[in-house]
């Protein structure tokens, strides 16, 4: 014990000279915040916390975490959903905050083009687009925390997927710190390079766990000259998928976004924020929030698409009813009631909550179909899916019978939940983890459900970046001998 504390004590001495006052603390306080993840559910220690200035430092830190063998667990706003930023509780690794890094080292308008730091919050990189009349195309709840980095180690999705794709699409160069401290430069962006494996695209989603990701070049869009914001009641999720095909129809590349929202997640909402107001009278089985945007050279059409979309949909039967945004206050209000379903739910008790995908096609079949099976298994319990219709992804959970303790249902019945929300997913031919990557929460299930030639190359890849398994241990990438997990 006496030698273990000496070599930690030098380390951090090391890490004190290396960082200076600001980049390194132990004050249990100041990690306090940092230990827990968003949702609750895993509380970790850490060494200490480390929060370098620049790419310099993180490779000087991490060649010192190499040479005293100390793990490191990267984090940015802390704001995912799958624990994959918080350290286990043994107190040996390293917490590395990326969130001091929060530079924007170039803004080229005319390209089209930013190179940011991974510290940068989204709004933050939404707000300076918005200066040069340009924008980023991927937004999501929690975009005032979110990081950059954050976003990029977990492929983040949002709710403009549909038309723009996931961060993966986003990302037009790289900069990011290996395992052994070595420095991995791809962030000058080119449109056609052809020498060999694209390593970007590998560390895009690796979570951490082979490379810690300190910069990204991104894509920049025109603003929207204009859009138009539309809630929708409906009868059912199938009538939601109808309605859906009918945008893409007559909407074309102008439609942005297709979330839907259930009765129960709106009442939630509408119980949860005191100012908000249903935005129909009456009431709806289905919601869906649909938007539409037009470049500036387009905007003046967008009022008579968004029109004749809405007459054609009503003679066909696809809504009972629908109300257009009538201003940019008024849209943000739509998009505030999708946005705050899951606090909402949280609020009400405890919850599985499954960020899942299956083919677009089948997702309606999938609900009504496993919805009933779930909760007829476990009586009591109450399926709501709700989000992302167009992209095949919604975040399908299980609400907790009533009186259910938090925190004890999670490990006892909601762990045999997931499990079996998991095995129908993966029965459908669908995916464990749509955007929310998977961190500890989904290690297991991973290496329970996961394809063995796809975990094979996986365990492949960690062990020629990463062979001593200092970056993020204990997340994404399960062990061999997980897939034995029940």
């Amino acid at each position: 014990m006496g030698a273990a504390m000496t070599q930690s004590d030098t380390f951090l001495a090391a890490a004190a000279d290396l960082l200076g006052p600001r980049g390194l603390t132990r004050d249990a306080d100041l990690l306090a915040p940092w230990l827990t993840d968003w949702r609750g559910r895993f509380t970790g220690k850490a060494l200490a916390l480390a929060s370098p200035a620049n790419t310099g430092e993180v490779a000087r830190l991490v060649k010192l975490c190499a040479k005293h063998d100390v793990p490191i667990v990267p984090q940015g706003g802390n704001s995912g959903m799958s624990g994959g930023a918080t350290p286990d509780g043994t107190g040996e690794a390293l917490l590395l905050s990326l969130r001091r890094m929060d530079a924007i080292r170039d803004f080229d308008a005319d390209a089209r083009q930013v190179t940011c730091e991974a510290g940068v919050i989204l709004q933050s990189l939404h707000k300076k687009a918005e200066e040069h009349r340009l924008r980023f195309p991927l937004t999501l709840g929690g975009k005032g925390s979110a990081t950059i980095g954050g976003l990029v180690s977990t492929n983040a999705g949002g709710t403009q997927v549909l038309r723009h794709g996931t961060m993966r699409a986003q990302v037009l160069g790289l900069e990011a710190v290996l395992a052994d401290g070595s420095v991995l430069d791809t962030l000058t962006p080119l449109k056609k390079d052809n020498r060999g494996f694209d390593l970007k695209q590998l560390l895009i989603g690796s979570e951490g766990t082979l490379g810690i990701v300190t910069a990204a070049t991104l894509r920049l869009l025109p603003e929207s000259g204009d859009r138009r914001v539309i809630w929708a009641g409906l009868d059912s999720l199938q009538m939601a998928r109808k309605l859906l095909l009918h945008c893409e129809r007559l909407a074309g590349d102008s439609l942005e976004g297709f979330e839907v929202v259930p009765a129960h997640s709106l009442a939630a909402v509408l119980d949860h924020l005191p100012d908000a107001r249903a935005p129909l009278v009456g009431k709806h089985s289905w919601n869906a929030l649909i938007e539409l945007v037009a470049p500036a050279d387009e905007a003046e059409a967008l009022g008579g698409t968004t029109e004749e979309l809405l007459e054609s949909a009503m003679k066909q039967d696809l809504l009972g009813d629908a109300v257009v945004a009538a201003n940019e206050t008024q849209a943000e209000a739509f998009w505030q009631l999708r946005d705050s379903i899951a606090p909402a739910e949280r609020a009400i008790g405890p919850a599985m909550q499954h960020d899942i995908s299956v083919p677009v096609a089948r997702m309606a079949d999938f609900v009504e179909a496993a919805s009933p099976m779930v909760e007829k298994r476990f009586p009591g319990t109450r399926a709501i899916a709700f989000g992302h219709l167009g992209d095949g992804n919604v975040h399908f959970h299980v609400l907790a019978p009533a009186g259910a303790a938090r925190g004890e249902w999670e490990k006892s019945e909601g762990k045999a939940i997931s499990a079996y929300v998991h095995d129908l997913v993966t029965e459908w031919g669908g995916s464990i983890s749509a955007e929310h990557g998977i961190g500890q929460v989904k290690r297991d299930e991973l290496g329970r459900l996961g394809g063995p030639v796809a975990l094979a190359v996986m365990r492949s890849v960690k062990q020629a970046l990463d062979p001593r398994g200092l970056l993020n241990p204990g997340k994404l990438v399960p062990l061999a001998k997980d897939r034995a997990t029940p």
